[in-house]
């Protein structure tokens, strides 16, 4: 039988580069967005689409309760094309918010549907400042910047509140991909930006690995920089930041 995934944010930007990477690796995937327009791109996607609110509790829960799915994907963001920084400021607190109870109600919702695996999007640059290096950037286990002030304390403890709904959420296998600065097909952006930068379509292979592969916890996805080690990813997943989709297709093809 097909291990039936729930991919939260299916018509996000690591949604769409994720969803044919399931659908060709065996998962039946229901994905959601919140605009009904999205419905044909992701059913030429594979993917059978529900539109929802994460916000809206019991319908995700009802949403859930009938697909019964293995495994929750929380792909979900709130933020305006190509971080446009007219509309930021208003939209670090919205997508703080999906991290927080956007997070809890899927938690929720899975544990409700008998799902027992969340995977969730996190970011990797919400480490403490200081010390990082080449030859010592930041580790998984290094702590979260929970001083940081102003705009990035609405992100961090957004991130927080994730991470810890994600992990220690009784009942539920938790996996949390700390994502750096995504580029490429519908991010907004061309071009590789930020201190730890990682291409859209390696954030979606990674995602796919740590389902496949993972057993809970938390990896750094991003390419080699001073600020964070992707080491644990490397080592455990398999996973390499020069990866895309098409490469594991060829795999997908030649197995």
């Amino acid at each position: 039988m097909q291990v039936r995934v729930f991919l939260a944010g299916a018509g996000g930007a690591v949604g769409r580069a994720l969803s044919p990477l399931l659908v060709a690796n065996g998962y039946e995937v229901h994905g959601s967005t919140r605009q009904a327009q999205r419905v044909p791109m992701l059913e030429s996607l594979g993917v059978k689409p529900v539109v929802l609110d994460v916000f809206d509790a019991p319908a995700l829960t009802r949403a859930l309760k009938h697909i019964k799915p293995a495994i929750v994907m929380h792909q979900l963001t709130d933020l305006p094309p190509a971080l446009d920084p007219a509309r930021m400021a208003d939209a670090l607190e919205r997508n703080a918010r999906v991290r927080r109870v956007g997070t809890r109600n899927l938690a929720d919702a899975a544990l409700a549907a008998g799902a027992t695996r969340l995977i969730a999007q996190s970011i990797a640059w919400a480490y403490a400042p200081g010390g990082e290096s080449r030859a010592a950037p930041h580790t998984e286990e290094q702590a979260l910047d929970t001083q940081a002030q102003g705009a990035r304390a609405v992100s961090i403890g957004g991130v927080i509140a994730l991470e810890d709904i994600t992990l220690n959420t009784p009942g539920l296998s938790g996996t949390v991909l700390r994502y750096g600065q995504l580029y490429g097909a519908h991010t907004g952006f061309d071009e590789k930006r930020g201190n730890c930068p990682l291409h859209v379509e390696a954030a979606a292979v990674g995602a796919l690995l740590a389902m496949q592969r993972a057993c809970g916890g938390v990896f750094n996805f991003a390419e080699e920089s001073v600020a964070v080690d992707s080491g644990k990813a490397r080592r455990e997943l398999g996973w390499k930041p020069e990866l895309r989709a098409q490469d594991l297709l060829k795999l997908r093809r030649a197995a």
